[in-house]
């Protein structure tokens, strides 16, 4: 008794771990579970969250249930407990028919993640059919003649059931002359044969009647019966015979209709009727081979007559009778089997299942997109199915099962290059030659802020005349952004750096929609040349993204200033009276008119003409000096002289002012002419204009003079030039190229040009000079980069050269962003070369002698007297 106790506590130990080791998964395979067919609605089948270790207050949210249409009509999952239940009985004999195995696979699906497992249920058979006879009288021919022991086929009767509930037994009512013997084929049906025990004597009884009975293997058994009918007939000696008693044959599933696959032979030495042999199919026999083969009645040929199918049934076993014409006539059979070759027939069939549809572009790689499932019906290589996809294509299949694949993410996506994809799925047999399918997995790529605002050019320059309108429309600055939805919809923003005096708002407007630039007030040249400010575009989406652009806006200049004269100094509608000695000679230098124009360039440049005198000939007003001299010798009893000169600029329409001098000799100064006086005491604007004169006279000499020394160190070291800078990064070469060029030292007039900020704009110095000096440090405007010509009194009896020599050139150099130019050239007159510039530019080209000034890259230098 302890012997037992001790085995069984062994077994339930072994159990145990058995079950321990199924759920890790080190011994189990697939999970199988049994279930009675006919069994009703709610039956508990298995609990498959327990069996695939999920957890159970998960399964709602993860969704999980039975894949296939087909099997969703007879299984369900009940998400609070995992359980498998039974939606609608299942009939097995409706589901897999004479199947003695009855198998049906499951795929269950979970999302997030998006998991698939699969198992098997087994339909057991109950025994729910009784066998059947084909017929209820079953009507059997014997010749009296028939030796004891000569066997005689029935038909054998069909149960639905299968298994233990299939037929296991017949039984024939009892007689003296027949038994009953079954024989059992290789399928494993049982065929019942009646077997002579006694020799049959018509005379005494011509026919015999007899019960036939099946009865399955179920609990209880269920039984069947027909009648079966034995008439006795006359004696025929001699059956007929085949050669063998069996015959096996093998023919491929797609042979044609009308092949010929066995002709069968059975001889009968029977002379007359009683010899003639006739062919013919038993009389159980079922339908379905009828309907496929045709037996030839008289020379036994065995042929195909319809369509074979290995995946439907893989062969065919059945009775051939051999009959003779005797009375009565006299049989024999042979059994004849069909094997079916299996033949590359049938394509794999692709099924998706939990397909995505839409995936962002964020998504990482190995992210699941859908999962797939193959099937073949095929049998051996023929059923091996392999499936890909196209290589270009920046996802991957993974196995999971067999035939159980997953569609998955290979690399990143980016919806900007490609927004949607078309992914056909191959699936391939290794037939010969193989069949494929192909099946197309449509898959949206949805947008992920991705990509920044980004404008088509990093740098915008605007050029805008001044006095313009309130209002108008400098530039569009349109940014694009290749993402959807918010991620694409654009704001503008206007960023001003820090530490700026001048505060870009004030000046101009920027639609936070379009990113249009407008002016908010009129632009003056005079006080403002260039602004710079960058536009910030930032798109709607989480985070967002941005990116800027910066706007360098220029100030075109317009003649919109008349000169002003600064020397010699008289109030409006005053004389300037100017003292001349007696008996002067031509040449003599009477007095110099300066005068400024607060504009710049081409509209700054000042021209001097004597409009009014009482005898023109005395006196000669140089054109761009503004030196008055006498023209030919005064005489002394030359009465005053009322010269009005004209000071004009070079714009379009070009402006102008006037001084008007009274000029008298010396000794005829001393009389008090009304009005032509100035006042003893300056007035506070003239006084500071002065004293910003003085400045920067002194302020210049300085920086002259460092980058006087600094140039003549530099060319001691053997450079090749005097090379000034600007701040746009364009260099210059000046005193060596006039050195090349065999050009003589200047002797003209000096021009500096100051900063619009600057009260004085332009001040002219005569005199002759050696040298070419340029300044220490370049300003830090474009517009006000100087040249500055060391000045120096003529000496005593020297000849006074003309203002501009036709080889002498003081150079002022001023360089602006302009579109790049070929070549600026001009003609030469009066000693004044002149070119131009288009107007679009506002910018001109003033130099002295024949010269030429090119433009280098994006930038022209003006060369100006």
């Amino acid at each position: 008794m302890l012997r037992k106790v001790r085995s069984w506590v062994e077994i339930c130990r072994g159990t145990t771990l058995l079950f321990l080791f199924c759920h890790l998964g080190y011994v189990c395979g697939q999970i199988r579970y049994p279930v009675p067919e006919e069994s009703q609605e709610g039956t508990f089948v298995g609990n498959v969250a327990q069996d695939f270790l999920l957890d159970a207050e998960s399964l709602a949210a993860r969704r999980l249930q039975v894949a296939g249409e087909v099997n969703q009509r007879h299984f369900r999952v009940d998400l609070d407990s995992g359980a498998l239940l039974i939606k609608n009985p299942i009939d097995r004999e409706a589901l897999c028919g004479l199947s003695a195995s009855c198998i049906v696979p499951l795929e269950f699906v979970t999302e997030g993640p998006l998991e698939m497992y699969r198992a098997e249920v087994e339909i057991v058979d109950v025994n729910d059919h009784a066998p059947r006879f084909p017929r209820q009288q079953l009507d059997l021919e014997i010749g009296e003649a028939a030796p004891p022991g000569q066997r005689f086929p029935l038909e054998k009767a069909q149960d639905a059931d299968v298994g233990s509930n299939s037929i296991s037994s017949y039984r024939l009512s009892s007689n003296e002359h027949f038994a009953l013997d079954v024989k059992k084929r290789s399928d494993g049906s049982l065929v019942p044969e009646l077997l002579l025990e006694k020799p049959l004597d018509r005379e005494k009884q011509s026919d015999y009647r007899l019960v036939l009975t099946a009865v399955d293997g179920g609990n209880p058994p269920r039984s069947g019966t027909a009648e079966l009918r034995v008439s006795v007939l006359d004696v025929n000696d001699n059956a007929p015979a085949f050669q063998q008693s069996s015959y096996r044959i093998s023919v491929l599933e797609s042979a044609p209709a009308g092949m010929l696959l066995i002709q069968l032979n059975a001889s009968d030495p029977d002379l007359g009727p009683s010899g003639n042999v006739t062919f013919s199919f038993s009389g159980h026999t079922p339908d379905r081979v009828r309907n496929l083969f045709s037996l030839h009645p008289t020379n036994g040929k065995l042929t195909l007559q319809g369509p074979l199918d290995f995946e439907s049934e893989n062969y065919y076993e059945f009775d051939v009778r051999a009959r003779d014409g005797g009375s009565p006539a006299m049989e024999q059979h042979c059994s004849l089997r069909v094997d079916l070759l299996d033949v590359n027939d049938n394509a794999p069939h692709i099924t998706v299942t939990s397909e995505l549809g839409t995936l962002p572009e964020s998504a990482e790689p190995g992210t699941v997109v859908a999962l797939i499932s193959v099937q073949d019906p095929d049998s051996g290589s023929n059923g091996d199915v392999s499936l890909r996809i196209p290589d270009h294509l920046p996802f991957a299949l993974k196995s999971a099962f067999k035939n159980q694949f997953s569609l998955v993410t290979a690399g990143p996506l980016d919806r900007e290059a490609k927004s949607s994809y078309d992914i056909m799925v191959t699936a391939s047999d290794a037939g010969n030659p193989p069949l494929s399918t192909h099946r197309t997995i449509f898959l949206n790529i949805s947008d992920v802020n991705d990509n920044p605002p980004s404008f088509f050019q990093r740098s915008h320059e605007v050029f805008v005349p001044e006095n313009n309108r309130p209002g108008d429309l400098l530039c569009s600055l349109a940014a694009s952004d290749p993402d959807s939805g918010l991620n694409a919809l654009i704001s503008y923003s206007l960023l001003e750096p820090r530490n700026r005096d001048v505060s870009a708002s004030s000046f101009i407007s920027l639609n936070p929609q379009t990113g249009a630039v407008h002016a908010t007030r009129s632009f003056d040249y005079e006080q403002t040349q260039t602004l710079q400010f960058e536009v910030q575009a930032r798109d709607r989406g989480n985070p967002p993204l941005s990116s800027t652009v910066t706007v360098r806006l220029f100030v075109l200049d317009l003649n919109d200033n008349a000169p002003a004269v600064l020397r010699p100094r008289a109030r409006p509608g005053s004389l300037c009276p100017q003292a001349l000695p007696p008996s002067v000679g031509a040449g003599h230098l009477v007095t110099k008119v300066t005068a400024v124009d607060l504009d710049s360039g081409y509209n700054a440049w000042v021209s001097y003409q004597l409009l009014e005198a009482p005898d023109p000939s005395l006196f000669a007003v140089s054109r761009y000096a503004g030196e008055v001299r006498t023209a030919v010798p005064i005489p002394a009893d030359l009465p005053p002289q009322k010269l009005v000169i004209v000071v004009k600029d070079s714009g379009s329409p070009p402006l102008s002012t006037s001084v008007t001098l009274l000029v008298s000799l010396e000794e005829d100064t001393h009389p008090v002419v009304p009005d032509l006086r100035e006042s003893s005491a300056p007035r506070e604007g003239e006084s500071r204009l002065t004293l910003y004169l003085a400045v920067s006279l002194v302020a210049i000499c300085f920086v002259s003079f460092g980058s006087f020394v600094a140039l003549i160190s530099k060319c001691l070291r053997g450079a090749a030039c005097g090379v000034t800078c600007f701040p746009a990064g364009t260099c210059a070469c000046l005193t060596r190229s006039r050195r090349r060029e065999g050009l003589p030292p200047s002797n003209g007039i000096l021009r500096i040009q100051l900063g619009s900020d600057d009260p004085i704009k332009f001040v002219d110095v005569g005199g002759h000079s050696h040298g070419c000096t340029p300044l220490a440090s370049a300003p830090t405007r474009s517009d006000s980069f100087m040249m500055v010509k060391s000045p120096s009194a003529p000496m005593a009896g020297e000849p006074v050269r003309p203002s501009c020599p036709p080889s002498d050139l003081l150079y002022g150099l001023e360089v602006r962003p302009l579109q790049a130019q070929p070549m600026l050239e001009g003609c030469s007159e009066a000693g004044m070369w002149l070119g131009h510039v288009p107007e679009s530019t506002g910018l001109s080209v003033r130099a002295c002698s024949d010269v030429t000034t090119s433009v280098s890259g994006n930038y022209v230098v003006d060369a100006m007297l």
